[in-house]
């Protein structure tokens, strides 16, 4: 009896067992942005939408999870020839996405893989016609080339190629250190015509200002002398209105001619003066009007070649006194005869 309540407990644990083992199996919940593959005996039968899906147990098969978000794969550098046999490494970026789960499931084994085989060799087909320059500038034009290509080609696996990036360009060394020299003789190129511009525009500036100081200083002066000749005619117009309209007599005239002279001797550079005959006339002038003396004997005019003095002779009142003219001492003790007229 004993023996017959195990076994029946044995089954009833087996059948516990059975039963809790079906249910897991027939009921699945799939994630958002997920999908998986269901075969029934052997064959594909449908794909499990996101949520909860039942299948039957034992009959159908659940396969493995698919991702439907867009995944990002990085590729290692691939050497690339381009058009000038230049040998360069290209790391490339991939965006993508699983469009169709049973074509990317049953059409292709490893998508992942076949993807990355066919960039690299998309990737050698558009370098190898650019060479390097152009290789280095056109990335946009070779991104729009490989996304093309990849996404007809991975559009019957199921996937859509969304983006293609490339992350870097690695040409060899000796060619990096050429590009170097030239972009360096570039710029010192760049920096020698813009020193020279800035030099020139300086030039041409500060030409322009000594220009125009130079015509305002002209404008400057001529302004000046024209005002300083109008102020000189004026003063000469009221000095001789002034003289016409007080009509002098002769006394006042000698008098101030004789307040003249001393101002003949002040300049350092006078070595010698002359005083013309018309003072004699304003020295007889002057005697008469302060008594009628006579003057004194005065010097004969005419150079005697010595240093005695000319013996004096007297001259009347009546008469013009005759040209006088002072000298100051030369070195050798001679004076200079001097024109009376000049």
């Amino acid at each position: 009896m004993t023996e017959i309540a195990i076994a029946l407990l044995i089954v009833v644990v087996a059948g516990l067992a059975v039963v809790a083992t079906a249910v897991m199996r027939s009921v699945w919940i799939v994630p958002q942005a997920r999908a998986r593959n269901v075969e029934r005996l052997g064959r594909y039968h449908r794909t499990l939408e996101p949520g909860i899906s039942f299948v039957l147990p034992f009959i159908d098969r659940v396969k493995s999870l698919i991702d439907l978000r867009e995944q990002v794969v990085s590729f290692k550098a691939q050497p690339v020839i381009t058009e000038d046999n230049v040998v360069v490494h290209i790391d490339t970026v991939l965006f993508f996405q699983v469009t169709d789960p049973r074509a990317a499931d049953y059409e292709i084994v490893n998508y992942i893989k076949a993807i990355e085989q066919l960039t690299a060799t998309t990737l050698r087909n558009v370098i190898g016609t650019l060479d390097l320059e152009a290789t280095l500038t056109s990335r946009d034009r070779i991104n729009t080339a490989l996304r093309g290509v990849l996404d007809d080609a991975s559009g019957k696996w199921g996937i859509r190629v969304t983006r293609v990036e490339i992350k870097a360009i690695e040409p060899p060394a000796s060619i990096k250190d050429a590009m170097e020299k030239q972009m360096r003789a570039e710029r010192e190129k760049r920096a020698a015509i813009l020193t020279a511009e800035g030099a020139r525009a300086s030039k041409i500036l500060t030409a322009e200002g000594d220009k125009q100081s130079t015509i305002l200083r002209a404008e400057g002066a001529k302004q000046a002398a024209v005002l300083e000749a109008e102020g000189q005619a004026k003063a000469i117009e009221r000095v001789f209105s002034t003289i016409h309209a007080a009509d002098p007599d002769p006394k006042l005239l000698a008098y101030q001619y004789l307040q003249t002279l001393p101002k003949l001797a002040e300049g350092q550079g006078s070595t010698f003066w002359v005083i013309p005959s018309e003072v004699t006339s304003a020295l007889q002038a002057v005697t008469q009007a302060f008594g009628g003396a006579r003057p004194g004997p005065v010097p004969d005019p005419e150079p005697t070649g010595s240093d005695e003095p000319a013996s004096p002779r007297e001259i009347s009142s009546g008469d013009p006194l005759p040209p006088y003219q002072l000298t100051q001492g030369k070195p050798n003790g001679q004076e200079t005869p001097t024109d009376p007229t000049t």
